[in-house]
């Protein structure tokens, strides 16, 4: 609730005793077509048979609730046949925790989510057990205990259809158990991962309070989740205590908290030690509430909620605790006062940083780089901490130059169906005013690449305080980092994939950049096996993503680019009959000749490019390399991946109207079939003297049916695009991919699937974008406050099974070079120059400065708007023959900067 309500109440509905009344109608937006009931104000015995009336409820999720509460809530669950699915969510200052209990027994269907593996084996031995080896450099990536079934292998025929539980032996090989008494393997074969259901256990909360079975998200600290556990139990007695939270920065009540956590620890099975310094915090919070906290373990809380009710993923057992205990240090100098209320909308907040820590927050200058859906998520947790939101310093900027579609409104909040193609940023911007008018914010429209340096430039960068990055691809996050690196601004990067999310902080002369690590290339599908030999559904949907293009988007525009060439098809004509060679002319020509110009005509088409792609081309093939060809070591050509293709043209389902068409017949050519899977996709296929004929032929033809006027020497290319369901580029691609497959014997996708992929959609789900830029949030605090290297924290989640692991982040490297010269990624030399200044000039500037070096990029002749050049330098080798020691960036300005 406290992740969602900001983004549906105003400013001044907040904290109002009839926010509940203001807030239904329009969190009913948000839930449409489900029902809201409310019930306000229950007492234990209420609520009990409230849940008895409402008995059918899947799941109960209580929020800061007391543990009394918690505990007889928790009993009647648990005890109801089937038991209804118990989660409790809670936050206290810098603490919080999550519980789930989902009955003595919870059946899980699919534990991960991931898509099954598909596996292709090389060889199964005949032996017990059966050691299955993959295809060299495929791994499987499965794990002992997984069930696999197996499907077309040759020889050993009788494993097809079957199911086998498996032992991994190496990364490319496991064994299936006994295959002595089988036939000999021959080739091919294909494993598939089956998914098995799981059974989960739970125990109830009053039996989980004395032996908590926890999830441990900082192996750093392993012990914390126990030492929080009890603090927070401290905390809940007090309460039934005292009827009240402990007073913000008094020592008597966080004595008698200490007391209680001391007690408490007693009953507990395992009896930890008590942290005194997290029970003190705690007590000193406790009023508080940090809203980025509260996202982040309500997102959380979320995604077990839909396990609740769906049986999909891997439930927590059984508890959760997110902590941000790496503040506090510094907070012990400050005092008390500095935490006490103002009677403003920042009083839980000041409660848990203080107020220097706020005002430094206000008086921000961010620049946030997206506006999709952790972007959105990240300009609410800006409204709620007051980020440039000061007086006289403070801005927000965005940046996003999409338009919103249908499909992002079931995870970015701040829009809605009216928004639909408006701009995000613009959007993001009217929205957030919603939740706080304080904030300051200026909206753009850009792209943040190389192009657009003028906008944001040096001293655009230079202004900003910190970058927060909420982008969907690698290369964009590269670029902002070299330029957070050479402007020396910190960066806060987050990214999600469905229920994975990551975060990652870099600080300048702290930390490791981005770019110092780089993930492994994404696999491209090789030129061959789309052209000739798919064997994955994958390469169909791709091999018809490039058609669409090839036919829809390429050829016209070539077609287009050529005719704003040459005006008319008769100097077209005139031109090549004279020998002259025209770059693209016999494609042109091609596409003009063969140009439909009414419905009849495009079922003629479509007839003959269907005989061409679904018969043509597998006979070709089977031309090529026919099914007994066999390769020099003697093996089968035909054999797992690579799949023959069968012609597959059912007379009955083609439509009348295309009975008349005349479909050329094949012949067979002596076109080379590349099989060479490093081989690329040429730039350019030569032309034959029998093409220049034909094409001669096929524009005169143009020419004298009145076909080539000028209106006909225009296509309108057409743009990819997977949201508009009338369009009918999804049903191209997945008809045309869908045929491919059935020819290639690949089991084929339905619609969603094949959009999922050509679309190149990143599955992106609320639960992971909340949780991922809470994270995010609580780390923009830390760096705000100037806090040192090991307060910083790296994150890595899938609350598919679930996972949280937070780590230090990468401490920055120091190279070293002789003579007691080093540098890391942020250092950079400095040399001004003049207009007369050369190269000779250059160097000795530097060899004057920092001792010898070796240039190894020549110097930039300055432009108009160029300031510096930014060069490589290197070491000279102490020997000759060794390589030259790497040196930092050198930044050369033309002329000195005013001071």
């Amino acid at each position: 609730a406290s992740c969602l309500l900001p983004m549906c109440m105003a400013q001044d509905e907040l904290g109002s005793h009839t926010s509940w009344l203001l807030v239904t109608p329009k969190l009913s937006k948000f839930l449409s077509g489900s029902a809201l009931r409310r019930s306000v104000g229950l007492n234990g015995t209420q609520c009990i048979y409230f849940l008895y009336l409402y008995s059918c409820s899947q799941c109960v999720i209580l929020t800061e609730v007391s543990l009394s509460l918690q505990k007889k809530i928790n009993d009647f669950c648990h005890a109801q046949q089937p038991p209804i699915k118990f989660i409790s969510a809670d936050v206290y200052g810098i603490c919080s925790r999550l519980f789930c209990d989902f009955g003595d027994e919870f059946e899980v269907l699919d534990t991960t989510g991931e898509e099954p593996k598909e596996i292709f084996i090389s060889n199964i031995t005949q032996s017990n057990p059966g050691i299955v080896t993959c295809l060299e450099n495929h791994p499987h990536r499965l794990e002992t205990g997984q069930f696999l079934t197996f499907r077309e292998v040759n020889g050993m025929s009788c494993l097809n259809g079957s199911t086998h539980q498996i032992t991994v032996v190496s990364p490319y090989s496991f064994s299936i158990g006994n295959t002595s008494d089988m036939e000999p393997y021959l080739h091919g074969g294909i494993a598939v991962q089956v998914k098995t259901p799981k059974m989960f256990y739970f125990e109830r909360l009053e039996k989980q309070l004395t032996n908590p079975m926890c999830l441990v998200a900082d192996f750093i600290k392993p012990e914390a989740p126990l030492q929080i556990h009890v603090a927070m139990l401290a905390l809940n007695h007090f309460e039934e205590n005292f009827g009240r939270m402990p007073n913000i920065g008094c020592h008597q009540d966080a004595e008698e908290m200490l007391k209680l956590a001391m007690s408490i620890s007693e009953t507990l099975e395992n009896k930890p030690q008590v942290n005194g310094d997290i029970v003190k915090w705690l007590s000193r919070t406790a009023r508080g509430f940090l809203a980025p906290l509260a996202a982040a373990v309500g997102g959380v809380a979320s995604q077990e909620v839909l396990k609740a009710v769906t049986g999909k993923f891997s439930p927590l057992q059984q508890w959760l605790y997110i902590d941000m205990l790496d503040i506090v240090t510094p907070l012990e100098k400050m005092g008390s006062e500095e935490f006490l209320p103002r009677g403003d909308r920042y009083d839980a907040l000041r409660a848990c940083i203080g107020e220097s820590l706020c005002q430094k927050l206000h008086d921000l200058n961010v620049f946030l780089v997206g506006c999709g859906a952790i972007g959105c998520e990240m300009l609410k947790n800006f409204a709620l901490l007051g980020v440039g939101t000061g007086q006289d310093k403070g801005l927000v900027t965005i940046t996003d130059p999409d338009l919103i579609e249908k499909s992002n409104l079931n995870r970015q909040f701040l829009f809605r169906p009216h928004h639909i193609q408006k701009p995000k940023s613009y959007t993001a911007a009217e929205a957030t005013l919603n939740i706080n008018p304080c904030l300051k914010i200026d909206s753009y429209i850009n792209k943040v690449c190389p192009a657009t340096e003028n906008t944001y430039s040096d001293e655009f960068y230079t202004g900003q305080d910190v970058i927060v990055t909420a982008l969907d691809n690698v290369e964009a996050r590269r670029y902002i980092d070299s330029r957070c690196v050479a402007n020396l601004r910190p960066l806060i990067d987050s990214g999600t994939m469905g229920t994975k999310g990551h975060t990652e902080v870099v600080v300048p002369h702290l930390t490791e950049s981005y770019n110092s690590h780089r993930d492994p290339p994404e696999e491209e599908i090789p030129f061959c096996t789309l052209k000739s030999f798919p064997a994955a559904i994958e390469h169909t949907i791709q091999w018809a993503r490039d058609k669409f293009e090839s036919l829809f988007s390429h050829k016209p525009s070539l077609f287009n680019k050529f005719w704003q060439t040459y005006p008319s098809a008769e100097e077209v004509l005139q031109r090549i009959k004279s020998g002259e060679s025209l770059e693209g002319c016999f494609h042109v020509i091609k596409t003009l000749s063969r140009r439909p110009r009414n419905w009849t005509q495009c079922v003629e088409l479509a007839r003959v490019k269907f005989e061409k792609y679904f018969s043509h081309k597998a006979l070709q093939l089977l031309h090529s390399f026919p099914l007994d060809t066999r390769l020099k070591d003697g093996s089968l050509f035909w054999q797992s991946p690579k799949r023959p293709p069968f012609p597959d043209l059912s007379e009955e389902t083609i439509l009348k109207i295309t009975s008349s068409v005349k479909v050329p017949e094949f012949r067979p050519s002596n076109k080379v079939v590349q099989t060479d899977e490093t081989a690329r996709k040429p730039d350019h296929i030569p032309v034959s003297s029998e093409d220049e004929r034909n094409a001669i032929f096929q524009l005169e033809k143009s020419i004298l049916s009145n076909e080539a006027l000028q209106n006909d020497l225009q296509m309108k290319p057409i743009s990819f695009e997977k949201d508009d369901d009338s369009n009918g580029h999804i049903d191209f691609i997945t008809a045309a991919s869908n045929l491919r497959a059935k020819m290639y014997n690949i089991e084929p996708a339905d619609r969603f699937k094949t959009k999922r992929i050509a679309g190149k959609i990143i599955p992106a789900i609320a639960t992971a974008t909340a949780a991922v830029s809470g994270l995010v949030a609580l780390e923009l605090i830390k760096v705000v406050g100037g806090y040192p290297a090991d307060a910083y924290k790296n994150c890595f989640l899938n609350l598919a099974i679930p996972i949280m692991v937070f780590t230090e982040t990468a401490k920055v490297r120091r190279t070293e070079i002789r003579n007691g010269i080093s540098f890391t990624i942020w250092d950079r030399w400095t040399i001004y120059g003049k207009e007369d200044f050369t190269l000779l000039d250059f160097i000795n500037a530097v060899r004057v400065r920092y001792q010898r070096v070796f240039l190894m990029q020549k110097l930039v002749k300055p432009s108009a708007d160029k300031k510096y050049v930014d060069l490589t330098v290197s070491f000279a080798p102490e020997t000759d023959g060794d390589e030259d020691l790497p040196g930092p960036p050198v930044r050369y300005y033309f002329v000195q900067e005013d001071n």
